[in-house]
């Protein structure tokens, strides 16, 4: 292509974007006139009414700054007009993913000033985290009030999170499922028909339209790459949701121009299959029409839809960044203030001015009266700064047979394939999705072979390559009550999925005080087996263990991966399994007894539950003669193979869970033996495997006769390609025996 060409071409584009521009100020300027026609008075009034609550409510926090302003928190002033809008289309059974900036709209769906004012306080009677999170991030079960589930604050991470809850609704409509129920390992699976779901008049259920997901979003957080994969997925499959960019043209300090290329409005025409409508988020009249068409589009389930809100900022980005250190717009932007404007529309429309003037002192009263129950609401008990880390488990005891009579050795695949059939078969608001593990393939290690010809495209399917939405629109999915299996292809590849599970996975169940855990089975192939490579042979597992609010489990042999794989699908709390692809086939050498009797359908153990894989010789025990290996995964295999050349000596214990952590089974070992090597394959400096070594010496010092002995792989930076070089690499039978010889010597 010639230079001309490319500069005609570079002209033609920046013409067009222009163009685009012109027209939607344009359009903006036509609806800023007149109040849609149509509205309902009432619905002005309540709209008129809670528009200077939320102002009033904002002026109040300025006033009250050295009390109010102990915590950061934001308002909605100058976006009041299109949150209301929004919340006066929603139902009691939609679903919502408001953002950080979203006071007026959660005015808008019923809650009270005083409960706002409860979190911004952070009161114990906040309904929402008990004084956990900040100000205006909600999460809420309540009836006459869309579901709200957990989400972060809000810069984009929630667009994901959204769209697996109208993944999840699609789903369950295509099911025939109930949304909002749960599965009988959880606490009663209910079916219902597809007619349940719409059908006003059913006696089980209040759903007077098809639910849909309503997700509100800053203009600056529409440049997240999350937000692509979420309107990628939206589109792909034509979910019920409605994105709500609510434009201001400011992130913190950096404007709309510094921050992006175009608007959100022209980044959806990227996304064919969209409803794109603008509004000006300023006047009521006009969001609430073009809302309602948006709603109504989703709702006969014409696909999803963006709804691009221009509004002006008129208070502070939030309270800890002030408006005057940086602003230079706040005059153009007052003057698109969208209450004086509701105030002169309902004049034109012969409300009395009287009428107005009570409204507001209404509101103004209100909002004073509940400043002064919150102040004086009890603080929450410092005692209960622990509660709702997991919700409480629901296999608390091995069930069902670990080795039924006739049943013949599995590999460890084949257990974990037989595991996830049986889930299927067993749970139906279950389903498996990931990477290549749908269509014929079935997972690059045929994990998930022949699962999709049985259980269908909606149930097992594969996705694009997007860890962040795979790992992130669980916590959706598990909102409306279908329970995901997701697969991680390489444990090299889980690192762009960690912004989900660390903000949004992890702290879900603690920050909505127990309202909204996440019940989510991650499954992550992980570790080197023989000329993998740098990008599919890593360890990942010390990082996880950093992350709160999450399970880590590590099978070592098809009995426990069958057991454990159902014990973490029946979890209410996101559960990763770490799963060696050394031992998922047993064809490493030394790995054989990987594979075992495989256990019957329906067997499960529980989670954080240590096992011995190899017990000691009792004489030799009792004269001080043993060790212990504390290990798991592939470690197991390499300390049964090093053992061999101290017949009796060696007692193994497989942690198989490493959160939670078995600690009292390794101490009660520590305590028999007095000697103690911890084993793993990760490379060894700050590794979970030296914690554990600090805490078994803290805790266990008066009884050890040597110190507490650690092996790992090397301290490098990754796994090399030549298998001499990884064999250099990573511990072995032969260096683990080295690691005994020295710790019995003691």
């Amino acid at each position: 292509m010639s230079e001309s060409v490319v500069s005609d071409f570079t002209n033609l584009a920046s013409t067009r974007v222009s163009a685009a521009a012109a027209a939607a100020a344009a359009t903006f300027a036509t609806l800023t006139k007149t109040a849609a026609p149509g509205i309902d008075k009432e619905l002005q009034r309540r709209a008129y009414r809670l528009m200077h609550t939320a102002a009033a409510m904002a002026a109040l926090y300025e006033e009250e700054k050295a009390t109010a302003s102990r915590y950061v928190h934001a308002t909605a002033r100058g976006h009041e007009a299109v949150q209301l809008a929004a919340a006066f289309l929603l139902t009691e059974t939609d679903y919502a993913a408001p953002y950080y900036r979203d006071d007026a709209m959660l005015l808008g769906l019923g809650l009270r000033p005083y409960e706002l004012m409860l979190q911004l306080l952070a009161k114990a009677d906040d309904p929402f985290s008990g004084g956990r999170t900040y100000y205006a991030h909600p999460s809420l079960r309540r009836p006459g009030i869309p579901v709200i589930p957990h989400q972060s604050s809000a810069t984009g991470m929630q667009a994901i999170p959204a769209t697996g809850m109208a993944h999840a609704i699609k789903y369950m409509e295509g099911q025939g499922l109930k949304l909002g129920q749960v599965g009988k390992g959880v606490g009663g699976y209910e079916g219902a028909k597809e007619s349940d779901v719409s059908n006003p008049s059913h006696p089980q259920t209040r759903i007077p339209a098809y639910p849909i997901v309503l997700c509100s979003i800053g203009d600056g957080a529409m440049t997240e790459g999350e937000v692509a994969e979420a309107l990628q997925m939206a589109v792909l499959h034509q979910l019920p949701i409605i994105y709500l960019v609510q434009d201001n043209d400011w992130g913190i300090s950096a404007t709309g121009r510094e921050m992006r290329a175009m608007n959100a409005y022209e980044f959806a025409a990227g996304f064919p299959g969209m409803l794109r409508l603008q509004v000006d988020g300023a006047d009521f009249g006009s969001s609430h029409q073009g809302l309602g068409e948006a709603f109504a589009h989703v709702r006969a389930r014409k696909g999803p839809a963006l709804v691009h809100a221009k509004c002006p900022l008129l208070g502070h980005h939030t309270s800890g960044v002030r408006r005057e250190w940086y602003r230079n717009d706040l005059e153009s932007h007052q003057e698109q203030d969208p209450l004086p404007r509701l105030h002169q529309q309902l004049l034109r429309q012969s409300f009395a001015e009287a009428e107005l003037t009570a409204l507001a002192a209404e509101a103004t009263a209100l909002v004073r009266a509940d400043w002064t129950l919150a102040l004086a609401a009890p603080n929450p008990d410092p005692a209960t700064f622990a509660d709702h880390e997991f919700a409480p488990t629901v296999v608390t005891a091995e069930t069902g047979e670990r080795s039924p009579a006739g049943a013949e050795k599995a590999l460890m695949v084949d257990a974990a394939l037989h595991a996830v059939d049986d889930i299927l078969r067993e749970f139906p608001e279950a389903l498996f999705y990931g990477q290549d593990v749908g269509g014929e393939l079935g997972g690059v290690f045929r994990e998930a072979a022949l699962l999709a010809k049985k259980y269908g495209d909606a149930r097992v399917f594969n996705t694009p390559i997007q860890e962040a939405y795979i790992v992130g629109s669980t916590a959706g999915m598990a909102a409306v009550g279908a329970r995901p299996i997701v697969e991680i292809q390489f444990a090299d590849y889980i690192w762009p999925a960690l912004n989900q599970l660390v903000e949004e996975l992890s702290k879900s169940c603690y920050l909505t005080m127990g309202k909204f855990p996440i019940p989510a089975l991650i499954r992550v192939p992980i570790g080197a087996y023989g000329g993998g490579g740098p990008y599919h042979s890593g360890s990942i597992e010390s990082t996880l263990l950093t992350i709160r609010g999450i399970k880590v489990v590590y099978p070592s042999n098809a009995a426990d991966m069958k057991g454990l794989m159902r014990a973490a699908f029946l979890d209410p709390n996101p559960v990763i399994m770490l799963e060696h692809k050394g031992l998922y086939w047993s064809k490493v050498p030394g790995t054989e007894e990987a594979k075992t009797i495989e256990p019957a359908a329906g067997y499960a153990i529980p989670l954080g539950k240590a096992a011995v894989a190899q017990a000691a010789d009792a004489d030799k025990l009792r004269r001080g003669e043993t060790a212990l290996v504390v290990t798991y995964g592939m470690g197991v295999h390499w300390a049964k193979a090093a053992s061999r050349d101290f017949p009796g000596q060696v007692e193994i214990l497989d942690l198989r869970t490493l959160n939670p952590l078995d600690f009292e089974a390794v101490t009660a070992a520590t305590r028999r033996h007095g000697k103690v090597l911890v084993l793993t394959e990760e490379p060894l400096m700050n590794s979970f495997a030296e914690s554990l070594a600090g805490r078994i010496q803290r805790h266990c010092f008066e009884v050890l006769d040597a110190p507490v002995f650690t092996l790992g792989a090397a301290n490098l930076p990754a796994i090399a390609l030549n298998v001499e070089l990884e064999k250099m690499m990573l511990p072995s039978a032969a260096k683990v025996a080295a690691v005994l010889e020295e710790l019995l010597g003691y």
